[in-house]
């Protein structure tokens, strides 16, 4: 048995994964941050305390899981969260220090990725798509800090991702987290979101903002303030937002396709895990392709993947 192992400190999970080599399995073990009740998210600076105060129970747990670490024959961490010039957050520098201790004590290799090119793998192993591991495709990735659209040349140990579409301001998990907090409900929001949602039998109409392949959200956060501010139940606010948010996705995704033609489409993020966006759009885009819920959501198995997939094409990134 070969075991690579993944690590992951996002701004709200922390997390772990192992995956076996042999059976192609992945173990996973993940703890969000703590968000106290009323607040929107989480300061760099408290993310990277409960990042330190955290990952040691999340490896601790995945150890346990696996039945120790033995086996282990490389680590993999995101280091940034695009794989861009200056794309950098503090809370990474957690994951990564930790993995570099890894890798020198157990004289393992290290491999560094994006915590987005994580949320592609991710979503291509649990979707049954690593086929397009060298296939053009188009991926989606939509959380609390992105919401983007990437025209993506899979290497076969990697990704040469180009943005083709985003939001340009408020992004499509602020929005819907935002409005959360406006209810009263706790954060992250989304699952508290849909499951309200879900109890309004009422049709919601709504035409996104867009500008080329872009959108904008800002206007769905004020449009739900004005909605309970005029009395609306929170069911109708809950289904409101998700189908303002879920009708700018579909139009990014018409404009995209319209651009750039028809292409495989990988829906990755932990906005993109919500069940009623996942039937609309699965209805509407026969390339559409998603990521269970617990791949969906920030997470380090695609890491771990990536990891296995550079140590077998000898492109690891030894660290000293």
């Amino acid at each position: 048995m070969s075991l690579i192992l993944g690590i992951d400190t996002s701004n709200y999970t922390t997390s772990a994964a192992v995956y076996d080599t042999e059976t192609c399995g992945m173990i996973q073990s993940k703890m969000l941050l703590p968000v106290k009740p009323g607040e929107k998210g989480v300061r760099q600076s408290d993310a990277v305390f409960h990042h330190t105060a955290q990952l040691h129970q999340v490896i601790s747990s995945l150890r346990d899981q696996c039945g120790g670490f033995g086996s282990l024959k490389a680590v993999g961490v995101s280091t940034r969260p695009r794989a861009v010039e200056g794309s950098y957050m503090p809370c990474f520098t957690v994951g990564y220090g930790t993995a570099r201790v890894i890798s020198q004590v157990l004289d393992i290799p290290l491999a560094a990725f994006s915590h987005q090119e994580g949320h592609i793998a991710a979503a291509l192993y649990s979707s049954d798509m690593l086929c397009l591991m060298n296939e053009s495709f188009i991926a989606f990735h939509v959380s609390g800090g992105t919401t983007e659209a990437l025209l993506v040349k899979g290497t076969g140990g990697g990704f040469d991702a180009r943005l083709i579409a985003s939001s340009l301001d408020l992004k499509a998990g602020q929005a819907i987290d935002r409005t959360a907090v406006m209810l009263g409900l706790p954060f992250p929001g989304g699952r508290h979101l849909e499951a309200l949602a879900l109890e309004c039998g009422e049709s919601i109409r709504f035409r996104p903002s867009m500008k080329g392949c872009d959108c904008s959200l800002s206007g769905i956060e004020n449009k739900c303030r004005r909605l309970l501010e005029e009395g609306a139940s929170k069911q109708y606010i809950s289904k409101f937002c998700l189908t303002a948010v879920m009708n700018s996705i579909t139009g990014m995704t018409d404009a995209v396709l319209e651009k750039y033609g028809s292409l495989p489409i990988i829906y990755a993020g932990g906005v993109m895990s919500n069940g009623m966006m996942q039937r609309e759009i699965s209805s509407r885009y026969a390339g559409a392709h998603f990521a269970a819920p617990e791949f969906s959501c920030d997470n380090a198995a695609g890491i771990a993947l990536l990891a296995d997939i550079h140590l077998k094409q000898r492109q690891t990134i030894a660290i000293e």
